[in-house]
């Protein structure tokens, strides 16, 4: 058990510098003969009185000395007493409010070891450099006050680091809210729980996100010592089906199913524009062009990649177009050259298609239907013509000029006037878009720790129109289908599919060439 050592209290203080101011005032003039030169020269009285009082000087010093040690074992202990207990402690303290799931701030340590960039630098330097949310004096402020520690012991500024070392950060610790929207359960057994995951919540903890992760949701519902074993991944904008094992077993089978090809997935999403009739095959290659961002293009030097689309459902535009007197025809049916080619051009609507990934690249389907020219109608990056350019890429000889350092620049300058948030969707940059955007601020501080609050996120950020729908294994064995989403219903006025058919016609297509998902 940890102890708490007390700081001692001024009138201790004061009465132990009394004990001694009173044994230097009883030196008498005839002491002072004893105080001299090795030739035994009495000095003046007058040396004598600035002896004492350099001696007062230096005592009272040692007593501040003193106190600092103290302070510093102090807050020692309670750092260590902070570490020692549940972090942040159960239950996590989650509440809901305005259509929000939210979690009450808390103190909140992260523990790393020393990385082999930092060995032979100075702590404060490291930080500055490594982590750059907050300001020079803050993380020296950390460092003298044991925010940050290392080996759990308070160092200075000034402390070189060495392999081996743990470096401490305490902080109190404000969490983006989520959606309020439950974590739906399509199936449970001894072995997997086969979930809905809603859109905005990442499955792990990252970034800015801990209790506010699918997995620590769980746990809470559950009990802390419920362990759990994702087997797929899900980008955290994205919705639908996910499989959580209980136990490590079951998770290496259905991983190996995986790995191997033999489950078929399928996604569903919301497009610009009318889709095309049939099935459509997309083989383009894809790399990545910023694996920091997970921007990814296609390229004819990425990896392979094919996806099958059929569209489900196309609904137009609620509002005609104006039909001017000049027209021998409603405006509608004539569709200029310009707008056939460029279909994000046209304010036709939207449709809904059904996505089969034969491949698993990281962002496949948003890169390969933005190549088609229908990207998902609320994408904040491959919809985005700030980035891609005026024709988003689709069948545009200029576009094919823009460099990968263009198109991560581009990411990098956009404002809030843009289509949408372009960095939230990606859990590693988050800090690093709101400390950009000041707009985001709410220009109000944190009573306890001086944070700078955020506004509440927006629609974009918490969604994105792409629904993990359905998983199967290949051989029959099991089939689990989510509900579709409300942005892939018909929307009021309309009438359209509410549920999709078996996945026959989109396996049909590359049978052929990828036997391995057909029956």
């Amino acid at each position: 058990m940890s102890q708490t050592v007390e700081s001692p209290s001024p009138s201790s203080i004061n009465a132990s510098a009394a004990v001694v101011i009173s044994q230097f005032e009883s030196l008498s003039v005839e002491d002072s003969t004893t105080i001299g030169d090795s030739k035994g020269e009495e000095k003046p009285v007058s040396t004598i009185s600035t002896n004492q009082q350099q001696q007062k000087e230096q005592q009272r010093e040692q007593q501040r000395e003193q106190q600092k040690e103290q302070q510093k074992e102090q807050q020692k202990e309670q750092q260590k007493e902070q570490q020692e207990q549940p972090n942040p402690g159960w239950p996590a303290p989650y509440y809901l409010e305005s259509g929000l799931r939210r979690v009450a701030p808390y103190h909140f340590t992260y523990n790393t070891w020393c990385k082999e960039r930092w060995r032979g630098r100075e702590v404060l330097d490291v930080f500055e450099s490594e982590f750059r949310d907050r300001p020079l004096s803050y993380y020296k402020h950390a460092i003298e006050t044991g925010q940050v520690c290392v080996n759990g012991k308070i160092v200075s500024p000034g402390h070189i680091l060495k392999n081996g070392d743990l470096v401490s950060h305490t902080i109190h610790r404000h969490e983006p809210p989520i959606t309020a929207s439950p974590i739906g359960i399509l199936h449970e057994d001894d072995d997997m729980i086969v979930i809905n995951k809603p859109s905005g919540v990442p499955v792990h903890p990252a970034g800015r996100y801990n209790l506010n992760s699918v997995i620590e949701i769980m746990k809470a519902e559950r009990g802390p010592e419920w362990i759990a074993y994702p087997c797929n991944r899900l980008d955290r904008l994205t919705s639908g089906i996910m499989f959580v094992a209980k136990h490590p077993k079951s998770a290496e089978s259905l991983g190996e199913q995986i790995k191997q090809r033999s489950v078929r997935k399928e996604y569903i999403a919301r497009v610009i524009g009318d889709f095309p009739d049939g099935e459509v095959v997309c083989n383009q290659p894809i790399l990545s062009i910023s694996p920091k961002l997970g921007l990814n293009r296609v390229r004819a030097d990425g990896k392979s990649a094919r996806t099958v689309f059929k569209k489900l459902a196309y609904y137009p535009p609620r509002e005609p177009r104006v039909r001017s007197s000049s027209d021998e025809e409603p405006r509608s049916s004539q569709k200029s050259a310009e707008e056939k080619s460029k279909p994000w051009m046209r304010k036709e609507g939207y449709s809904i298609v059904r996505c089969l990934p034969v491949t698993g690249r990281t962002h496949q389907l948003r890169v390969h239907l933005q190549h088609l020219g229908h990207p998902i109608q609320n994408d904040p990056i491959y919809a985005n013509q700030k980035v891609w350019g005026i024709n988003l890429g689709f069948n545009d000889p200029a576009a094919l000029q823009n460099t990968d350092e263009d198109i991560v620049s581009r990411l990098g300058r956009m404002g809030k006037d843009d289509v949408a948030d372009a960095v939230a969707y990606h859990d590693e940059m988050v800090d690093q878009y709101y400390k950009k955007k000041a707009e985001k601020m709410s220009g109000k501080l944190c009573e306890i720790c001086d944070t700078p609050l955020y506004t509440d996120p927006g629609e974009q950020e918490l969604a994105l129109w792409l629904h993990s729908l359905r998983y199967e294994d290949a051989g029959g064995s099991w089939s689990y289908v989510s509900p579709l989403p409300d942005w892939a219903l018909p929307p009021s006025g309309y009438v359209g599919p509410t549920e999709v058919g078996n996945m026959d016609e989109l396996v049909d297509a590359v049978k052929d060439e990828n036997p391995e998902l057909a029956t």
